[in-house]
């Protein structure tokens, strides 16, 4: 087998046959029916195969193309990622066209705290567990946070329960009990997230699905997840008045976490 195409930082489009090929032009960011995004550092990855599958069953679930294209599309991506730096690629499923692209992006910088709005942001995503449609929705949310001097600000259901931040899963400590919003609210299913709780499962740890609102949330170790940045603890509030609780077991869980990538298969 021949080498790999070479694939350049921007959007590549995937054809059949041909594998993927440089976008001959800007394409216009239009809507998305799925996306998927991780963490590429060195070559290593945390749960590629979960986000494989998120990303296989979410296409499959809009009616995309079918599981040999979609497996065909995968194993010409992995093919091409780069095995030197730090990405953060993503994958997507173009609404209307159907058409499946490979978006090669540089990571940008990685965090080990957040600074969270206090404000709740009502949610107004239409699909809430499938990654992509609301895009632009979560963004804005995240500017009006930045522009509160946070760095995330917070979705939160009609009676003020909180889902989850504009990019990350919210998890939080009662004591020694591992918190996070019940999975039958609208929040999607982050991989990162499943990888947390699945450790504190097999440590033995209290994993509960609670309903609170942010002011609940006051003095309490809040973590936000994602495969960007891995586990980031709250370490301020910003807006209404709240104290974010010392960040006691995040640095261990960080550690556990920055463990976990593996090699990409090979090409």
């Amino acid at each position: 087998m021949g080498a790999p195409p070479i694939v350049g930082e921007g959007l590549s489009t995937w054809t059949p046959g041909r594998g993927l090929t440089v976008a001959p032009e800007p394409v216009a960011d239009g809507p998305l029916l799925v996306a998927d995004s991780w963490l590429v550092r060195a070559g290593r990855v945390r749960g590629y195969d979960r986000h494989r599958e998120r990303f296989l069953r979410a296409c499959a679930e809009c009616g995309g193309p079918g599981p040999r294209r979609l497996v065909e599309f995968w194993q010409d991506v992995t093919a091409v990622l780069p095995r030197t730096g730090d990405w953060f690629p993503r994958v997507e499923l173009a609404a209307g066209s159907m058409e499946l692209r490979l978006r090669l992006r540089h990571a940008p910088p990685l965090g080990a705290e957040v600074r969270l709005w206090s404000v709740g942001q009502r949610d107004r995503r239409v699909a809430p567990r499938r990654k992509g449609p609301d895009l632009d929705v979560l963004s804005r949310v995240r500017e009006r946070a930045v522009g509160e001097g946070a760095q995330e600000g917070v979705l939160v259901d009609p009676s003020g329960v909180v889902l989850e931040s504009a990019t990350a899963s919210v998890l939080w400590w009662e004591e020694d009990t591992l918190c996070l919003p019940p999975s039958r609210l609208p929040v999607l299913p982050g991989v990162t997230v499943g990888l947390v709780r699945e450790r504190a499962v097999r440590s033995g740890i209290v994993v509960a699905d609670r309903e609170r609102t942010l002011a609940e949330l006051d003095g309490r170790e809040v973590w936000t997840v994602n495969a960007l940045h891995g586990l980031r603890p709250v370490t301020s509030w910003i807006g209404e008045p709240m104290t974010a609780g010392p960040a006691v077991r995040a640095p261990k869980w960080r550690e556990w976490l920055e463990r976990l990538p593996e090699p990409l298969p090979n090409r």
